[in-house]
């Protein structure tokens, strides 16, 4: 008896080790740690229009990658496209910065960036999807993150001076298919909007959004979305927006199609804020060029109309050209009509704006690529701020950048760029000349 007892624990002593270690080089498959360092320079920090302050900014940030798809053998990457077979997944990116400043030390603070993509199938037709980012930082233009949005694309609103801000955007969502491209969706997302300032607010909003896509057939198909947002202010009278769209789509053939829509937005306020409806008819096409190049056009016409004051109107366009190519990446983007900005730092709320964003991005050697960026926008915001005028941004962005593999497990970039704002607002002029050095070790 004795000598079974050892004979197991001299077993269990063997083998434990090697299913430990086959266990862990397992969950270390779907680990990535890396670290960043990253140094700046930054010729007005607070974007002010005569008090101009240069700084330089050293951050380090540790982070981690995780996901249920294994590294790449060759390439040790994570994020492989998953199978048509995988039930659930998840992707996850979290880092935090420990930001230093070389003269303003009492801004020094930690900055947090994380992204969550979660899925899971509870049948064949019916998936439960969660998406999240979570952002700390106190750059005074907020980059936007929003679906929709496109690298380079920033929120109207902007702070008066550097200071920590925290936004959260939680997405759970539930899809059911049924036909090969019908489905009903419905998403519910929590936007929470936290800063440290007495200028700024803090906000929150909580939205539902249900939508069905349904094709009649190959060539005829249509959608309908509807949305509801409750908006929590500090300060501000809180909002009930409602939000409904409609679209008909006749496909010619897989690679085009042509559509019409319809949107309609009311925006209900607490007194004293004036309530508003927007109506936005429009046409538009989509295109594949070839299987890397791919296009949208869409056109038409908006009009606003608040219960107190006069109705703005104005054209609608939106055009989107998009290159994915082996060795360039191109993205071109023109938006114009109005953009709503809300639970944001200035909560500017309806605002005439038009947009273009441009960048290119070429693999120059198998381990370096450039690229180039730019940016024009031109902003009108619909309550005045000074004297009963309308501020009016005119804000230019040009840039370049470049990076380098020099092993596969490190990575260095190099980024420049120019901004500069022509506004009516004499204050709100500004111009910034900044420079980012970056140095990335991954495991």
């Amino acid at each position: 008896m004795n000598r079974m007892k050892w004979l197991i624990s001299a077993l269990f002593l063997i083998i434990f080790p090697t299913i430990v270690h086959a266990w862990s080089e397992d969950i270390l498959s779907h680990f990535q740690p890396y670290i960043t360092i990253q140094e700046e320079y930054d010729s007005n920090t607070n974007l002010s229009a005569t008090n101009k302050q240069g700084d330089f900014l050293t951050t380090i940030s540790p982070g981690f990658r995780f996901s249920t798809t294994p590294r790449s053998p060759t390439t040790r990457e994570l994020r492989q496209a998953p199978t048509a077979e995988d039930r659930y997944g998840m992707d996850l990116d979290f880092n935090a910065g420990f930001n230093f400043y070389a003269k303003n030390h009492e801004d020094n603070y930690i900055s947090l960036n994380g992204t969550l993509n979660a899925w899971y199938a509870l049948t064949q037709k019916l998936n439960f999807r969660v998406r999240d980012y979570l952002i700390r930082s106190d750059e005074v233009r907020e980059a936007d993150y929003s679906p929709t949005a496109i690298e380079g694309q920033y929120l109207p609103s902007r702070t008066t001076k550097r200071v920590p801000y925290i936004r959260n955007v939680f997405e759970p969502s539930l899809q059911y298919q049924f036909g090969k491209e019908n489905f009903f969706s419905i998403k519910y997302t929590s936007n929470i909007y936290n800063i440290q300032s007495n200028l700024s607010q803090n906000s929150m909003a909580n939205s539902i959004n249900p939508k069905l896509t349904y094709w009649f057939d190959i060539k005829n198909g249509m959608s309908l979305e509807y949305g509801l947002t409750l908006g929590d202010f500090q300060r501000s009278p809180d909002l009930v927006g409602h939000m409904a769209i409609g679209r008909y789509t006749y496909r010619f053939n897989p690679q085009t199609s042509i559509f019409g829509e319809y949107t309609q937005l009311l925006r209900d306020f607490d007194p004293p804020s004036v309530d508003y409806v927007v109506y936005r008819p429009s046409i538009g096409i989509e295109h594949a060029f070839s299987p890397t190049l791919s296009g949208r056009l869409q056109v038409g016409y908006y009009w606003a109309d608040p219960e107190k004051g006069f109705t703005t109107g104005g054209p609608f366009y939106d055009i989107l050209v998009t290159q994915r190519a082996q060795k360039t990446t191109y993205t071109l983007s023109l938006q114009g009509g109005y953009t709503e900005d809300f639970f944001t730092a200035e909560n500017r709320g309806f605002t005439q704006s038009h947009r273009a964003i441009g960048r290119i991005t070429y693999q120059l050697l198998q381990k370096m690529s450039v690229g180039l960026f730019g940016s024009y926008e031109w902003d009108k915001y619909a309550v005045s701020v000074i004297g009963g005028e309308k501020q009016i941004n005119n804000i230019w962005e040009i840039g370049g950048n470049t990076s380098y593999e020099l092993f596969k497990w490190l990575k260095l970039s190099l980024e420049v760029n120019y901004t500069k704002n022509f506004s009516n607002i004499n204050s709100a002029d500004y111009g910034d000349y900044r420079g980012i050095f970056k140095v990335t070790a991954t495991y």
